[in-house]
């Protein structure tokens, strides 16, 4: 099928590749963008424009040069705001507006809007300068997180358990935020998770909730499995958080996204997106419910008919893991154990021998994907899958 229309993708990464192939189907002439020539998605599309995505005038120059039908954002927060900006100044179907869109992806200006109209959310004061952070002393009872308010993936997050650690905690929030200015909340007891919804004409259609886990990086999601032990728990609770958000702000059509922490009970949303989430998550929800996540994604940014976007349960026992390293030097190799070699479903494996494991917080090799028996079994493995699907790595000379 072609229809002779443009469609940009704000991006071009791993986590961009579903989307890509879904905007092909639907007969797109699919252009990628970023300033990162190298990233294996590029490969995918019909044409890469280099460009910024974390730069909207940028990301508006190629669309304009490509005569774009429409904009789709990739798994990242400024695409979000660079796809927002583009569709604002473009006339295009499918986004918020960009002050709508700036208002979900920063966190502090979230933390506000939640607070105000009584969204359950960490209790947070955010600072637009590190002089008057610092002057604030401690704004809320230890331990509390400090964060950049406009980066992901848990880059520049602190948890300070002690008073000593607030001074570098808010050196380096500000440090590496692009907006520098900096949110500090309440640290919350409890699991973390996640919940996918989409919502058409302001009510949720579609719910698929995850449980996290995180390994060497406190703060970044490296697996991901589902069913979720809060299955049939939360759904009412987030669907509710969704459809008031959805109506103070005239949301569009498509994918609300939230990280939530379970504290007491009750789902407390730490974070929110309208953008697809990272690491072939689109897949991990393909493989386990059978709906064309990466295709409804891909719709509702174009604008198109989304009226096929209707509940679906988990069919099975899934678990979505990061291939990432434990330590900095070279990669020798990636090593399944054999007590899960015939659990993996899938995978999507970039790193190669000798490539550099620069950051053990950061870097990353691949994207396995497994299917366990029954949720007993997922929940034994899952703790230990760093170990169980692993790297080896030639240390870093010192």
């Amino acid at each position: 099928m072609t229809t002779g229309k443009r469609l940009l993708i704000v991006g071009g990464g791993h986590a961009e590749i579903p989307l890509i192939q879904a905007a092909k189907a639907l007969g797109y002439h699919v252009i990628t963008s970023g300033n990162e020539p190298g990233q294996i998605g590029h490969a995918y599309g019909d044409a890469y424009r280099c460009a910024d995505f974390s730069d909207p005038d940028a990301i508006l120059a190629v669309a304009r040069a490509e005569r774009i039908d429409a904009v789709c954002a990739a798994a990242n927060d400024f695409s979000a705001l660079s796809a927002a900006y583009v569709a604002e100044h473009m006339g295009l179907p499918g986004h918020d507006s960009f002050a709508t869109t700036q208002l979900l992806h920063h966190k502090d200006l979230y933390r506000a809007f939640a607070q105000r109209h009584g969204i359950a959310s960490p209790e947070a004061v955010h600072f637009r300068s590190f002089e008057e952070a610092l002057a604030s002393g401690l704004p809320l009872t230890l331990p509390l997180m400090v964060k950049p308010i406009d980066l992901t993936g848990g880059k520049g997050i602190t948890k300070v358990e002690r008073e000593e650690q607030w001074r570098p905690a808010l050196e380096k929030a500000f440090a590496l935020s692009r907006q520098k200015r900096v949110v500090v909340e309440r640290f919350l007891e409890g699991s973390q998770h996640s919940c996918s919804m989409f919502v058409r004409d302001g009510r949720v259609c579609f719910v698929f909730l995850d449980d996290e886990y995180y390994y060497t990086n406190p703060f970044l999601v490296s697996g991901a499995a589902t069913p979720s032990i809060n299955q049939g728990r939360v759904e009412a609770a987030l669907g509710r958080a969704a459809e008031d958000v959805c109506h103070l702000l005239s949301l569009t059509t498509g994918l609300v996204h939230a990280q939530y922490v379970l504290h007491d009970g009750v789902p407390v949303i730490i974070e929110i997106t309208r953008r697809c989430p990272g690491d072939l998550y689109n897949r991990f929800v393909e493989l386990s419910t059978g709906v064309p996540y990466a295709t409804w994604v891909v719709k509702a940014a174009a604008g198109l008919d989304c009226t096929d976007v209707a509940p679906r349960d988990p069919h099975g026992c899934y678990f979505r893991y990061c291939v990432m390293p434990h330590q900095r030097g070279r990669l020798r190799a990636i090593e399944i154990d054999d007590s899960v070699r015939e659990r993996v479903v899938e995978s999507l494996i970039w790193g190669r021998p000798g490539d550099a494991a620069s950051d053990p917080l950061l870097s990353k090799f691949g994207i396995v994907f497994l299917r366990f028996d029954d949720p007993a079994q997922m929940l034994a493995h899952a703790p230990c899958m760093d170990s169980l699907v692993r790297t080896v790595v030639e240390p870093a000379a010192p």
